[in-house]
């Protein structure tokens, strides 16, 4: 991977187009990367690319040496979310009439076996009922899924945990990269209280009532600082 230069950097932030224009070139392997995982998504690869390259140019404008990480590691979480923002902004993906029925097909085909068998019917039986691959059936199902961003909402045993927590269980490295840089300075920032949380809630894997009888606090005042600081911890990431 190509190394970034401190000094190009600076000349970078200082609005010299020139070396501005060298990074983004000498870095575009780094984009396309990430531009590649959202293959099948209904958006124009080359679009995407150049909605990554705003978020990297965003990330040379905020990177400061003394983060102690190299302008590749840390444009990741920018590149990311410049092209997610884009997604959900842009709404649901764009689906051709011929999926759209087919897809229509699908669950009436799904919703008849369930209400005669009372079980889902498999990928498979769907294929050979409607003589396509299975492969066919997969891509339709999924481009009937809506797109899942980092920061939606999801259920947990003990209420509602913002998705930012499962970061460091993905396989995908660069969202190991995200967890790691940007979400570990997030919490650096916090105070003594709310990092504790945090890192219990998320990290020790602990309910909001254990929290509550570790830090001596109610499970009421748990979750509302909890969900303070993600609503916070949210917004610097995006912005």
């Amino acid at each position: 991977m190509y190394e970034n230069r401190t000094e190009d950097i600076i000349k970078a932030q200082q609005d010299d187009q020139e070396k501005m224009t060298e990074l983004i070139e000498k870095n575009s392997g780094l984009i396309w990367s990430i531009v590649k995982r959202f293959i099948g998504r209904g958006h124009e690869l080359e679009d995407l690319y150049q909605i990554g390259t705003m978020g990297f140019i965003k990330a040379i404008k905020r990177f400061n040496a003394e983060y102690e990480v190299q302008l590749s590691t840390y444009a990741v979480p920018y590149i990311l979310g410049e092209i997610k923002r884009f997604i959900r902004d842009d709404g649901m993906i764009k689906v051709s009439r011929s999926m759209k029925e087919l897809g229509i097909k699908i669950k009436e085909i799904q919703k008849a076996y369930f209400n005669q068998y009372g079980e889902d019917i498999t990928v498979n039986q769907i294929a050979e009922t409607l003589k396509i691959t299975k492969e066919e059936v997969a891509t339709v199902l999924d481009s009937m899924n809506p797109i899942e961003s980092i920061y939606a909402e999801n259920q947990s045993k003990d209420g509602k945990a913002c998705l930012l927590d499962k970061l460091s269980d993905q396989e995908d490295e660069a969202e190991k990269i995200v967890n790691k840089i940007s979400i570990k300075e997030l919490i650096q920032s916090l105070d003594e209280k709310e990092k504790e949380i945090i890192l219990l809630r998320y990290y020790k894997q602990k309910t909001q009532m254990q929290v509550a009888n570790i830090l001596g606090i109610s499970q009421v005042q748990v979750s509302r600082i909890e969900k303070r600081v993600l609503n916070s911890m949210r917004n610097k990431l995006i912005s």
